[in-house]
């Protein structure tokens, strides 16, 4: 099986988006570069630097799975049925929206309501040997304390938000210890990290 990777693009203060799940400068750096990289949206095309370019390219094609909250579903519509990433989607939920359902009925997307811990074992299958990306916040936030993470990715962004949501979010445990990054790119505003999870 592959790893179980979250990853946010994050503020220097640590949060993911503001309190109304909008951006903020947060993606500035998407469309400050050269490098024209084309997503399975098309209304939706980076222009990267060139070390960008090639971190988003590598992260793009180890995905095999995405996990995300009703939340991120519902603000994205659940992306119209496909992903930007083009990749399989397993969306967390107490409730499955079968309006959305039946309107997209091609759409690669499962929806779990028994909880995180099935939800990756659900991605897991779906993705076989490629990566299962978490999406940051509450998601993240269970994946770790149930000890299923093992990466995190951070798009570190040099804005000050002052507040939002954060990465993880409020956790029951403490002092979770990363190691040392294997990836530290700069990009133009933008530095791509990622830390593996020490168990």
């Amino acid at each position: 099986m592959g790893k179980v990777v979250s990853s946010a693009m994050m503020s220097l203060d640590g949060y993911i988006a503001k309190a109304d799940n909008t951006i903020g400068r947060l993606f500035d750096s998407l469309g400050n570069g050269d490098v024209e990289v084309t997503t399975a949206s098309p209304d939706i095309t980076f222009h990267l630097s060139q070390q960008s370019a090639a971190w988003w390219k590598h992260w793009f094609d180890s995905i095999g799975a995405i996990i995300v909250g009703r939340t991120l579903f519902d603000v994205t519509d659940g992306w119209g049925g496909r992903h930007t990433m083009d990749a399989p989607v397993v969306v967390v939920t107490h409730e499955v929206p079968t309006e959305w359902v039946r309107a997209h009925p091609d759409a690669p997307f499962t929806f779990v309501s028994e909880g995180v811990a099935e939800a990756v074992a659900a991605a897991q299958e779906i993705a076989g040997d490629k990566t299962v990306a978490v999406a940051a916040g509450t998601i993240a936030r269970q994946c770790l304390e149930l000890g299923l993470l093992d990466e995190v990715a951070v798009d570190l962004v040099p804005v000050v938000m002052g507040e939002g949501k954060p990465y993880f979010g409020a956790m029951g445990l403490t002092d979770v210890m990363l190691d040392n990054p294997t990836v530290c790119i700069r990009g133009d505003r933008v530095t791509h990290l990622l830390f593996p999870v020490l168990r």
